[in-house]
C-alpha cells in the first residue's frame, strides 16, 4: 500500500472524529427499526437422535477390527469379530444335545403309538426336546455375538478398543450415528419454561462457522430436574446439513416473542481491539467513522444498536473499504 493511503487508513483507525469524503462509490445500508423476534440464548450439544453404543455380549479377544472412527458404514455391517470358542464349542455341543433329544423323542412316540409306554414317558421326552431346542437357540446366540455388527447405517462416531485388547460382556467396543436425524440439547430455567412453549420456535446458533439455522422442532420434556430446577429442550435439526457432528457446540435461541428494534448490518461492523464502529455516510456522501455499542449477534446478519446509532442513518456496508477509499474533505 502506499504510504499516503496507508496514512489516510491509520488516521480513519486512530482518528474516528475526523470527516471523509467518498473517492469511490460504496454498498450502503440503512439504519432502521425493525420487527425481530426476541428469543432466549441457551447452549447446547449437537447429539444424533439414532445413536449405537455397541457393547461386547461375550468374553473374548478382539481377533479382527473392520472400522474406525469416521468410517461410513452400512446397517448390518461386520465391524469387529470376537475370539469366542467357547461359545462356539458350547454351540456344537447343544447341536449334539438336540439331535439326540430329537431322536429320542421320535422313537418315544413310535412306542407310545404301540402301546409299550406311558402318556408320561412320552411327555418327557418331548419336554427334553423342547428343551434341547432352547439351549440350541441360546448357544447359536451367544456364538453370533462374536461377530460385531452395525445396527444402523450411518458413521462411526467412536471406537473405544483396539485389536487384541479383552472384550467383556457390557464393555462398549464402538459407538455408530446415523447423520439424518441430528438434534441439541439445551436447558431452560423454569421462569422462562412459559414463554418458551408458547411459541415451540427455536434457531441454532453455530458460533465459531455464524451458521444460523431454523428448528425443525422443539420438544420440551414434561419433568424439571429437582437440583438445577430446569428442564431439557430438544431441539431438532433439518436434515443433511454440512458439517454439523454430533457433538458440537451451538446455542439456542428459543423464540418468545416480537418487538421492534433498531438494527444495522453485521457486515458494517469494524472491530478494532475493544473499538468496536461503522462509517456512517451523511447527506453530503461523506464518510464518518462512529464508535458505538451494539448487542450480540442476531439472526438474518444483524445487531441490535444499543448506543450510537439513530434510525435513518446510512452505513457503509463494506468498513475496510471505506477506510481505504475515504480521503479528507477539501
Amino acid at each position: 500500500m502506499p504510504p499516503k493511503r496507508r496514512l489516510l487508513v491509520l488516521a480513519a483507525a486512530v482518528l474516528p472524529g475526523l470527516t471523509f469524503a467518498q473517492s469511490a462509490p460504496l454498498a450502503t445500508a440503512p439504519v432502521e427499526l425493525r420487527e425481530i423476534e426476541l428469543t432466549y440464548p441457551a447452549e447446547a450439544v449437537v447429539e444424533a437422535v439414532k445413536q449405537a453404543v455397541i457393547a461386547a455380549q461375550v468374553p473374548g479377544r478382539v481377533v479382527e477390527v473392520r472400522a474406525d472412527a469416521g468410517d461410513a458404514v452400512k446397517q448390518g455391517q461386520l465391524l469387529m469379530r470376537i475370539d469366542a470358542r467357547e461359545a462356539a464349542e458350547g454351540y456344537a455341543a447343544s447341536q449334539a444335545t438336540l439331535a439326540n433329544a430329537k431322536a429320542n423323542y421320535e422313537r418315544t412316540k413310535n412306542l407310545h403309538a404301540q402301546k409299550f409306554i406311558s402318556k408320561a414317558a412320552l411327555d418327557k421326552a418331548e419336554a427334553d426336546y423342547r428343551a434341547a431346542q432352547a439351549g440350541a437357540g441360546a448357544a447359536g446366540a451367544a456364538a453370533s455375538h462374536a461377530s460385531i455388527v452395525s445396527p444402523l447405517t450411518g458413521f462411526v462416531a467412536q471406537r473405544h478398543t483396539e485389536a487384541g485388547e479383552l472384550a467383556t460382556p457390557g464393555r462398549p467396543l464402538i459407538t455408530v450415528y446415523d447423520p439424518k436425524g441430528l438434534r441439541v440439547t439445551s436447558s431452560i430455567p423454569q421462569y422462562k419454561l412459559a414463554a418458551v412453549r408458547a411459541t415451540l420456535q427455536a434457531k441454532i446458533e453455530f458460533p465459531e462457522t455464524g451458521k444460523w439455522v431454523d428448528a425443525a422442532k422443539v420438544e420440551v420434556l414434561p419433568a424439571a430436574d429437582p437440583r438445577t430446577h430446569t428442564v431439557t429442550a430438544r431441539v431438532y435439526l433439518p436434515d443433511n446439513l454440512p458439517g454439523i457432528i454430533p457433538g458440537m457446540f451451538a446455542r439456542t435461541h428459543f423464540v418468545t416473542g416480537k418487538a421492534k428494534k433498531l438494527l444495522v448490518p453485521a457486515a458494517a461492523v469494524l472491530r478494532r481491539g475493544e473499538v468496536t464502529a461503522v462509517y456512517v455516510i451523511d447527506e453530503k456522501n461523506a464518510a464518518r467513522l462512529r464508535q458505538v455499542r451494539l448487542s450480540e449477534p442476531l439472526a438474518g446478519g444483524f445487531h441490535e444498536v444499543l448506543a450510537g446509532l439513530s434510525a435513518g442513518e446510512k452505513v457503509a456496508l463494506d468498513p475496510v473499504k471505506a477506510g481505504i477509499v475515504a480521503r479528507p474533505n477539501p
